[in-house]
């Protein structure tokens, strides 16, 4: 079995809450940089930049990195990742991982990770992993919950608390229970190409979570623990500060 795989990394130029987010500095490297620096690491066959943003393209072959120029009008990075694997006519059982440009602490041994997931699950189309989830933050709707099966496939994902503790509010119970999503994904080409075909399902549109669309299409998604914690994600610019303040300057 091999475990040969590819990466793509949307990024996207025009974000509502921190435009430019792609090119921010963080210790001498623009941001996009540092999640490609990891993703090379990761050990994939190849590492694609995919952005309608001629400035992050610019940047990014500065350093080295395949660009594919994409459409501006996808409604999501999974849309984007879809025109990639059209131009690059990549096979049917190819296994991409969408790695977002605002992960610069995400490690490499996650992405790896979520790669080889898929790989030895034959009978999912998607892999993703989470991570443990205090009592605390369990109910904030900005963290993404899911719960699994006996096989280690989603069951359902959402921004309430799940699943939901009706007799007990010890929290070293909660603590066993609850699993924060990770929003890093594995897919086979083949279900990309569905994806397209999928129409919007309702559980999507009032969560606000692509992923229920495809399980709602009756994709199975395959959701392990993260082999290790990855550091805070960019989607502001306070939390570039927590990201330059959690790394040291030669990152």
């Amino acid at each position: 079995m091999t475990d040969h795989f590819k990466i793509v990394i949307p990024a996207r130029y025009d974000s509502s809450r921190f435009p430019g987010k792609p090119l921010a500095d963080i210790h001498g490297k623009t941001m996009i940089q540092r999640v490609y620096e990891s993703a090379v690491e990761s050990g994939a066959s190849e590492v694609v930049i995919a952005t309608d943003s001629s400035l992050i393209a610019m940047a990014a072959e500065e350093f080295g990195a395949t660009v594919c120029m994409t459409l501006a009008e996808h409604a999501s990075g999974t849309d984007r990742l879809c025109e990639v694997v059209d131009t690059f006519e990549w096979a049917d059982d190819t296994v991409v991982v969408n790695l977002q440009g605002d992960e610069p602490l995400m490690p490499p041994a996650i992405v790896k990770q979520v790669a080889v997931n898929l790989i030895k699950n034959d009978t999912a189309g998607c892999a993703t992993l989470y991570t443990g989830l205090s009592h605390e933050d369990a109910g904030n709707p900005n963290i993404v919950k899911v719960v699994t099966d006996e096989k280690d496939f989603a069951m359902y994902f959402s921004r309430s608390v799940i699943p939901y503790i009706r007799d007990s509010e010890d929290a070293a119970v909660a603590e066993l229970v609850y699993k924060r999503h990770i929003g890093i994904y594995a897919y086979k080409v083949d279900m990309l190409k569905a994806f397209r075909t999928m129409p919007p399902c309702e559980l999507e549109q009032i969560e606000k979570l692509e992923q229920l669309r495809l399980m709602w299409h009756g994709i199975k998604i395959h959701v392990a623990q993260a082999s290790s914690i990855p550091g805070h994600g960019v989607d502001t610019p306070e939390d570039l500060e927590r990201v330059r303040a959690a790394t040291a300057p030669d990152f």
